[in-house]
């Protein structure tokens, strides 16, 4: 799946990324506004798109002067299915989260990067994982809890996890060398620990 165009998994069309962007925001726009947030399509290709979803009933739709505004009409039998595909990611998120406090050996700290991050999956992109583990984990229980998890986002998702393991040590001795643990840093979504324990490490390590 792409967590940046949650719709995609239903209809892979323009209808999908419009709702994705109605559904997010409780704002009324107007084509030319959408096509602007979405970055691509025509305006004309967005207009066709909001008349099929007024006609449904699923966009509402009021004249303001010259201009037509659009909203998704909450009150739609569809409408809290299309702002929770809307928000999948968030949900992946807080599922993630949720599991790895569950652990009986939580990480030291965990986060998504890659292109989940940045904002640019397709359905062939990799979900990656960082897990930064205790130093006195058992060997044996924290594989089973890597290898669980990666069983269950792949599940979740369709994608195939990639997750890149330190232990805490690692991070401390070596972590500025690792341009990676960088990227993490300046644009990782952490679920697990805090972030400021990451940048305290890479701190430290440069100076």
């Amino acid at each position: 799946m792409e967590l940046n165009k949650p719709l995609a998994t239903v209809t892979p069309t323009l209808d999908g990324e419009v709702l994705a962007v109605l559904a997010k925001v409780d704002t009324a726009f107007t084509a030319g506004q959408l096509r602007r947030v979405l970055g691509h399509h025509s305006e004309e290709g967005v207009r066709k798109v909001l008349r099929r979803l007024a006609r449904q009933g699923v966009v509402h739709v009021e004249k303001a002067g010259n201009a037509f505004l659009h909203r998704l009409n909450h009150d739609h039998l569809a409408a809290q299915h299309i702002i929770g595909l809307a928000r999948l990611l968030e949900t992946f998120l807080a599922r993630l989260e949720e599991r790895l406090e569950s652990w009986p050996v939580p990480p030291v700290y965990a986060a998504v990067f890659g292109s989940a991050a940045r904002g640019t999956m397709t359905v062939d992109s990799d979900l990656d994982l960082l897990l930064v583990r205790p130093d006195d984990a058992d060997d044996d229980l924290w594989d089973a809890q890597v290898a669980h998890l990666v069983a269950d986002v792949g599940r979740w998702t369709g994608n195939d996890p990639r997750p890149l393991q330190f232990t805490a040590a690692e991070v401390e001795a070596r972590g500025v060398d690792e341009p990676v643990l960088r990227d993490v840093l300046d644009e990782g979504l952490t679920v697990a620990g805090n972030r400021s324990w990451l940048a305290g490490r890479l701190r430290k390590e440069k100076g």
